[in-house]
This record gives structure tokens, sequence and C-alpha cells, in this order.
């Protein structure tokens, strides 16, 4: 098996890169059956958004500190254990933000993509769904939108639903909604088109997020499921992802 190892700027996982390498040998990306992203989420999505153009699939490998979507670091074994692992394509969100000078940004999100007020002043937001006005005025700090594979990071924080992957949903979840106080977000069909204009621009400003791409005074925002960009990542079968989504829903 041909193995390409990138590795994170954590000490430990340039150490641990090194290790494998002596032991796997190593491969460019495009020659490779695998890559394997050694360091935590943050660095497995990099790694994602850099190799989003390969058909090589990822198997991360936890050397960070929270490791939700990566296997247990274990050198022993390893052509064996990808070998047997469970495959999960991953769609990402496709969004198009346009800012008060009219500048329109474009970016992908395979977590979540969050619209955020700037300054002490909440934000006052208004969101479309499929074209339709669902909410007038939401005054909030924020909103956010996020895959099944985003669903137990920033979302869960937000009180948002885990989404098990393979579901064709996605989820739009308040940051701390004022008005209305009793909204505590929505489940959408995966080709929903989702729309949140900002109100108040110049006194409310807003800034927004795609995974780790940030983009300041947001008037508009568009947002959908990417029809043809997928990633496939690598679970473990003990350590199924789906495993970890159960464990996180009933936690003791």
């Amino acid at each position: 098996m041909k193995i390409c190892f990138v590795s994170s700027e954590n000490i430990n996982a340039i150490k641990a890169k090194k290790k494998l390498i002596k032991k796997y040998g190593d491969f460019e990306s495009k020659k490779s059956d695998v890559i394997v992203a050694l360091g935590g989420d943050g660095f497995l999505l990099k790694t994602i958004h850099k190799y989003i153009n390969l058909t090589v699939p990822i198997y991360g490998m936890n050397l960070g500190s929270v490791g939700f979507l990566m296997n247990k670091y274990d050198e022993k074994n390893l052509v064996n254990r990808i070998k047997k692992t469970q495959k999960i394509r991953i769609k990402p969100l496709e969004v198009e933000a346009i800012n008060r000078e009219n500048q329109v940004y474009k970016s992908l999100a395979f977590n979540e993509i969050s619209i955020i007020r700037e300054t002490y002043q909440a934000a006052k937001l208004s969101i479309k769904i499929n074209d339709i006005t669902r909410i007038k005025e939401l005054v909030c700090d924020g909103v956010l939108v996020c895959t099944p594979a985003g669903s137990t990071a920033y979302n869960l924080s937000a009180h948002g639903p885990i989404i098990p992957l393979g579901t064709s949903v996605i989820a739009i979840t308040p940051i701390s909604a004022f008005k209305p106080r009793t909204w505590k977000g929505a489940l959408l069909k995966e080709k929903t088109n989702i729309k949140i204009e900002v109100k108040n621009i110049d006194k409310r400003p807003v800034r927004m997020a795609a995974d780790q791409n940030e983009y300041r005074n947001i008037k508009s925002v568009n947002i959908k499921i990417s029809p043809k960009k997928t990633k496939t990542i690598l679970f473990n079968n003990q350590h199924s992802f789906d495993e970890k989504i159960l464990k996180e829903q009933f936690y003791s």
C-alpha cells in the first residue's frame, strides 16, 4: 500500500510522521492509495481542503487535542487497519457571501458555516429557506449551518442536534438567540437553499467563517450542499464514526 504521510506542526505529530515514514515509506499524494493525516480535527479539515481535488481517501490519526474525526494513534499494523476501515463520504457546504462593498466570496465548508456578530451589538438577521422567508428578524449572537460531519463540533456546543453520517440533512442552529427566544433551529433536507441577510449592517456588523476561512462585514450569505465536491475519510471499524455519535448522545 502506498501511503502519503502529512502532519500538523505539533511536535508529537512531526516525530510520529518521521517514525511512520521510516517504517512504511512515503509517497507523493497523487501516487498514493491513502493519505494519513497526523494531528487533530483542525488539521484533518485542512488536509481535506488541500486534497479536495484528489480521489485519494484520508485516514486520520489523533495527535491533537480533540480528535473526534480521528482514529486512535497506533504505529502497529497500519496497513491492515486501513484495509479494514469503514469508508464514509462527506459532502461540504457551498457558500457565496457578499460584503458591504458588494465583493463576492465563495468557499466550501466540511464542518460548518457560522455568521457571528463582530461587536457588542447583537446581530439582526433574516432567514429564507428555498426563497421563502421563515424568520423576518432573528436577534442573536449568530447562526451556524452544519453538515452531519460538523454537527458534533460548534453546533453541539450551541445546543444543536447531532446528525448521523449518511443522513441527507443539514442543521441550522442559532447562537444565543434573544428574539425569538424560543427558536432552537431546524433540520433541513440536503438540497435546501438557505439565504441569510444582515439587517442594520453599519450598526450591527457580522463576520462569516467557512471552516477555517473568515470574511468580515458580510451583508448576505447563500448556502447549499455542494453537488460535486466530496471527500472520503476512513474510520477503524471498532471506532466507527457512527459509534462515536452514539456515545456522544448517550454519554454517562
